[in-house]
Formats: C-alpha cells, sequence, structure tokens
C-alpha cells in the first residue's frame, strides 16, 4: 500500500492552493491529487461514450419502477 507525504501535501493545498484546513480534510486523496496536477485519471464520459449507453440503455415509457404501484 502506498504511503501519503501528509506533511507535504498539507503544505501543497494549504500554503500553495490557498485551502482552509477544514477544505483541505474535505478532499479524497483522488480530488487532492487531481487539484494537484498528479491525477492520471481518465477522461470524462464524450458524446460517443454518452450515446453508446443510451443505446444500450433506453428510456422507455414504463420508467425504472420497482414494480410497486405505489400510487394509492
Amino acid at each position: 500500500m502506498a504511503r501519503f507525504d501528509w506533511p507535504g501535501l498539507m503544505r501543497a493545498g494549504m500554503a500553495g492552493r490557498g485551502l482552509s484546513p477544514g477544505e483541505f480534510w474535505a478532499l479524497t486523496p483522488a480530488e487532492l491529487m487531481v487539484m494537484l496536477g498528479r491525477g492520471g485519471g481518465t477522461a470524462p464520459l464524450g458524446r460517443a461514450g454518452l450515446d453508446a449507453l443510451a443505446a444500450l440503455y433506453p428510456d422507455n415509457d414504463k420508467g425504472m419502477g420497482d414494480g410497486c404501484d405505489c400510487d394509492g
């Protein structure tokens, strides 16, 4: 398991980015790494990806109900 350099990250987040301690500790490590420009991550979903998902899971008139008739 990789260890985090918390003092270094705190300096980068609070001194370098001007985050308050509360803002710093509210971030996940992944969010902090992205904020510091160290996140590799994947590209956000583009239009082609959205179209592919829509084709796989089309909207329908029945909705996404759980089978419960909750109207009355």
